[in-house]
């Protein structure tokens, strides 16, 4: 049997590290989680096991080209910042997480910060330890939870702990997840609303989703200002979810009672406008930090690390695998392109998708279909699931969400030599087509969407606006930007007919603020706009 090396550059349980030191055929070495000595073990390592406070970019990892021992980069927990995923792919490394197992610890100190939050626990011990009794106690008074109203963002895994437990107390649950349909919630007094309801009826908010570009900066000064006065807001899911100077000001300003967070926009939050808040409890990212979670997630990535290296199992791989032979580097880019058709697909659909038919035309996409249809409903399902889907599970979390993924031929799409091209059905039966090639065989283009012929670069600040054709729109559109400061790099309009209707893609120095995309919706010559950052 062959022997592989595992480079350690982490704190695992004693059990774990005694599964992977009897494990056949494999040798461990321990180093400090620092980048100079990560850099000199992984010249001889088959397998790294790590966590975020390891960087691996594509520097560390090209300067270990002259040892390519490398397979697997394993990262234990759910987060993959720091791993450049693309620069491992091109080298044909495996990597890995551990998702889902700390859902319980993260759910647990979720409850944990609002019952501190609520009894103000912390202000309470440091008055009693300063030397105060009875006549601080009237300030120390502090809320129940029985009767309170707790509004989810987000009901995956840990939302819907959360949620089981509230209910226990007596608490009234609203949830805010447009990716949940009703059916699927299995407790009828979890009632399903839209984000702006669930912050005007809740007396706690807290957060549960993934970080992804539709959830970041998810809650900021607008969204704050329609919550209850006095509510309180927990963060444990991620820090680029919330504005934080706008908490601040809000906890300043009594708008909101109290806030309690473990993750930050930056970590560590050595410039946190929350951290020194007499109303803010704030933790060191410790949502992951129990003795159980740390034993499931040390044996778990053990155990994955030395069935991936003996090539018996790939579970939660976050990468393609291809098979041997194929030039990756050739097929990167229509990789690139499937998934942003994806994701401009994800911003037209105005209803769930039900169906997606896929198209190859060409000699240099014969023989792709499987990864180039997963590229794609990777980017269809991105948006919606962050990190959690992957090249390997996408096919995977359509099928759970009721999306049959066909191949089919002649579509009606524009004739090049080389082209991706898909139809989506929606719920409601609407159909979309999307068709996109290379430009020498390198840069994506979206040519086609529906009847409109467009002509695109799906990158970058995108503003996709569906309109009538009618004199003075550009003029219009451009003044409306213009006139809030946001500069437009290219115009690309597509219209079926003269008189019609027409889809215009508009390429942005900087995305739209929030007012300036409704003021643009309200023009009498929109039918809609979305906008996307790739």
């Amino acid at each position: 049997m062959t022997a592989f090396n595992v480079l350690v550059a982490t704190d695992l349980t004693d059990l774990s590290m005694h599964m992977l030191r009897t494990s056949e055929g494999v040798k461990v070495q321990i180093v400090p989680p620092k980048p100079e000595a990560v850099r000199a073990g992984l010249k001889t390592a088959h397998a790294i096991i790590v966590r975020d406070d390891v960087p691996l970019d594509r520097e560390l990892l090209t300067a270990c080209e002259s040892s390519p021992c490398l397979q697997v980069i394993a990262r234990v927990g759910t987060s993959l910042s720091g791993i450049d995923i693309e620069a491992a792919t091109e080298r044909g490394i495996i990597v890995m997480n551990t998702p889902g197992t700390n859902a319980i610890a993260a759910g647990e100190l979720t409850i944990a910060l609002m019952l501190a939050l609520s009894r103000k626990l912390i202000t309470a011990h440091n008055s009693l330890k300063d030397g105060w009794w009875l006549l601080d106690r009237k300030r120390q008074a502090g809320t129940q939870l029985h009767g309170k109203t707790l509004g989810l963002i987000g009901l995956g895994r840990v939302g819907r702990i959360v949620a089981t437990r509230c209910l226990a107390f007596g608490m009234h649950i609203v949830a805010c997840d447009p990716y949940v349909p009703e059916d699927e919630i299995g407790d009828e007094r979890i009632l399903l609303v839209n984000l702006t309801e669930l912050l005007q009826r809740s007396d706690f908010v807290s957060i549960h989703v993934p970080a992804t570009a539709e959830t970041r900066g998810l809650l900021g000064k607008e969204q704050i200002a329609h919550m209850k006065n006095g509510a309180r807001l927990i963060n444990t899911a991620h820090g680029s979810i919330i504005d934080e100077q706008a908490v601040a000001d809000a906890l300043k300003e009594g708008k909101l009672t109290g806030a309690a967070v473990d993750v930050y926009q930056q970590e560590p939050p050595y410039n946190s406008p929350l951290v020194g808040l007499d109303t803010v409890i704030h933790t060191p990212h410790i949502g992951d930090n129990t003795v159980e979670a740390m034993q499931d997630l040390s044996t778990q990535i053990v155990q994955q690390v030395v069935d991936a290296l003996r090539g018996s199992d790939y579970r939660n791989v976050i990468n393609l695998p291809f098979l041997p032979g194929v030039d990756y580097a050739s097929v990167r880019p229509y990789l690139l392109l499937a998934e942003r058709l994806g994701r401009v697909l994800h911003i037209l659909a105005r209803h769930p998708v039900r169906r997606v038919a896929v198209e190859l035309r060409g000699e240099d996409v014969s023989g792709l279909v499987k990864p180039l249809t997963v590229a794609l409903i990777k980017g269809l399902l991105t948006p919606i699931l962050g990190d959690k889907v992957s090249y390997i599970n996408a096919p995977i979390l359509a099928a759970e969400r009721g999306i049959q993924v066909t191949q089919v031929k002649g579509l009606k799409t524009r004739d090049y030599s080389n082209l991706v091209s898909c139809q989506v059905t929606l719920e409601d039966g609407e159909e979309i087509v999307i068709a996109g090639t290379l430009l020498d065989r390198k840069e994506p283009y979206i040519i086609q969407v529906n009847e409109y012929r467009m002509n695109f670069v799906p990158e970058g600040c995108l503003l996709i606006m569906g309109s009538y054709d009618k004199p003075g729109v550009i003029g219009r559109v451009g003044t409306l930007l213009a006139t809030n400061g946001v500069n437009i790099a290219s115009w690309q309009t597509g219209r079926a007919q003269p008189g019609g209707q027409t889809l215009t893609v508009l390429a942005l120095d900087q995305a739209l603020p929030s007012n300036v995309l409704e003021e643009l919706r309200g023009q009498d010559f929109v039918r809609h706009a979305h906008q996307l950052t790739l």
